[in-house]
């Protein structure tokens, strides 16, 4: 998937030929039982870190420059497994959790809609809603996109940042940076277990390459760029 668009945080942006590549981390036990994890701190199954050992090796060929990482377990995990491949360091940033989403943590996608079933709707039409009483996605972008803009500033001409988080901390992440209006964050689509997306550098600002990835990403033939 590619494209750009304009925004605030776009104009900022140089064409410097930097990538971020912002990768999910690997699979929970609540996330096979349907449970909302937000910031819940919850650990990787087996399965979970075989995915991230697996994604590590792909992306490890993208020749990253740095790393950073939400310092919840399950990111923290996925993350050594890069940095065991790479030899990078890596830097641990609370602003990259998942969602606070108050009582809805814990609680199957079922639980949701039968308790919460009212405000579970007005968050999928693209209201400003706080889940369970938690953060609002705009403010999770407004913690989390600083961070990433920080690190990818750091990086050399032609230089990759990997960032590890989580879904929904990635789609606020993506929207935010490509300039897209809040209300249509959710149009972007979540992301499997130790998937990722890449955004690059335009002539515009921050382009989306690709979404939802598990191969590496390849050039796009007969694109306008």
């Amino acid at each position: 998937m590619s494209g750009g668009t304009g925004g605030t945080d776009a104009d900022a942006v140089a064409d410097r030929g930097r990538r971020i590549v912002l990768w999910r981390h690997g699979q929970t036990a609540w996330n096979l039982e349907r449970r909302f994890q937000g910031s819940t701190d919850i650990e990787l199954t087996g399965t979970g870190v075989a995915q991230a050992r697996r994604s590590a090796r792909l992306l490890a060929a993208l020749r990253p420059d740095a790393i950073v990482a939400s310092d919840l377990r399950r990111a923290r995990a996925t993350a050594a497994e890069l940095s065991a491949v790479t030899g990078l360091p890596v830097s641990h940033d609370a602003a990259l959790r998942e969602t606070y989403a108050g009582v809805w943590q814990g609680l199957t996608h079922a639980e949701i809609m039968e308790r919460y079933g009212e405000q579970y709707a007005a968050w999928k039409r693209g209201e400003p809603v706080r889940r369970g009483g938690g953060e609002l996605e705009t403010e999770v972008a407004d913690r989390a996109a600083p961070v990433v803009l920080d690190q990818a500033d750091k990086l050399p001409d032609g230089g990759t940042l990997v960032v590890v988080s989580h879904g929904g901390t990635i789609r606020t992440t993506i929207g935010r940076l490509l300039g897209l209006a809040p209300a249509s964050w959710e149009a972007l689509g979540g992301l499997s277990n130790c998937c990722w997306s890449v955004l690059g550098e335009g002539a515009r600002g921050w382009r989306l390459l690709e979404h939802n990835a598990g191969t590496l990403p390849e050039p796009v033939l007969g694109d306008d760029a």
